[in-house]
């Protein structure tokens, strides 16, 4: 694989479920993204529309050696969750409006990966918190190629 920074081009479809006040929502998306490898870490980077749609925001996948996950959103609304299989991470959540302290609870983390051709899927559930309450339940379905 390519360990230059700007990585290789890779094919991404991504899948989500929020539970929120008793409503789901739903989120499909199939974009080009970029895969790059410093190390044992991988890093998948994208663009997604935010809630403005005017804007995209960009969103990194690192995915540790160890098999955690940390997702970093970079837009109007900035965050950085951590994903650890069975653990409570603490987590911030940057807005216009200021900082809330969040905490993710993740019961399921499983990765895969093949050779050939070179690809992956990333499958998270985890819960959001702030404090003791409950904000939302989330899962993550997401599949690259090369």
């Amino acid at each position: 694989m390519d360990n230059s920074s700007t990585g290789i081009p890779v094919i991404i479809h991504l899948q989500t479920s929020t539970v929120q006040d008793g409503e789901r929502s739903n989120y499909v998306l199939d974009v080009e993204g970029r895969l790059v490898q410093i190390g044992e870490t991988l890093y998948l980077r994208y663009e997604e529309a935010t809630d403005d749609s005017d804007e995209t925001a960009t969103v990194t996948m690192k995915i540790l050696p160890s098999g955690d996950v940390q997702l970093t959103r970079n837009g109007s609304n900035r965050s950085r969750l951590f994903f650890s299989n069975g653990k409570r991470v603490q987590a911030q959540y940057k807005t216009p409006f200021g900082t809330l302290a969040i905490d993710t609870v993740t019961p399921t983390l499983k990765l895969s990966f093949q050779d050939s051709p070179f690809g992956g899927k990333i499958g998270i559930d985890y819960f959001l918190y702030a404090g003791e309450e409950l904000l939302s339940e989330h899962q993550i379905r997401l599949q690259f190629t090369v």
